[in-house]
């Protein structure tokens, strides 16, 4: 029978209540809470935080705090991504952002859903989806990704965008919910 984490990681209902994972999220608080009480030079202290919290930590990450995260271990972050200010992921499920993303202040990333049905929802279960962001991606300040959305490389999320639907390649989007305003010269952008 799965424990309630391995039916967390394989995006199926799951109880968050579950002792394992309450442990594991609370352990995921106190190093949030170092990192985001952490002064401006204390740039040794973050990394090391950084390493212990992220599934993945890339080259040159920077995580402006306040920074705020489920679990930490379903994040995986590559080489040279940027958040700003005051970003949350909930990682119930695998977060995988691509090289030289950047996201502005107050993005919001969700890995985390609930069931539609109400009577399935009031048993309070609930079930993550993996998103992915890929490569050379700006998110805009304010903007949130939902569960199970997968955002193409070279790709503009304009701020306070609601992204519930996967996003090309190449694309600017933007609204509520997110719809292409124009697809972008990958050329131009590689330059």
């Amino acid at each position: 029978m799965a424990t309630e984490k391995e039916k967390m990681l394989a995006g199926q209902l799951y109880l968050a209540s579950d002792e394992e994972l309450v442990k594991e999220r609370f352990q995921a608080r106190q190093l949030m809470k170092t990192f985001n009480d952490s002064l401006p030079d204390a740039l040794s202290i973050r990394e090391s935080i950084l390493t212990k919290l992220l599934g993945k930590k890339g080259r040159e990450l920077w995580i402006e705090p306040p920074f705020y995260c489920d679990y930490g271990y379903n994040i995986f972050a590559g080489d040279q991504v940027f958040f700003n200010f005051n970003c949350t992921i909930l990682d119930v499920n695998k977060v995988t952002i691509g090289d030289r993303s950047m996201f502005g202040p107050n993005v919001q990333i969700y890995a985390a859903t609930h069931p539609v049905d109400w009577k399935e929802r009031s048993t309070l279960l609930e079930f993550g989806l993996p998103v992915t962001i890929g490569s050379d991606v700006w998110v805009g300040g304010g903007a949130i990704i939902c569960p199970g959305v997968t955002v193409g490389d070279r790709s503009i999320i304009a701020a306070g965008a609601v992204v519930t639907k996967d996003v090309p390649s190449d694309t600017l989007v933007g609204g509520n919910p997110a719809r292409v305003i124009k697809m972008l010269d990958a050329k131009i952008q590689s330059s």
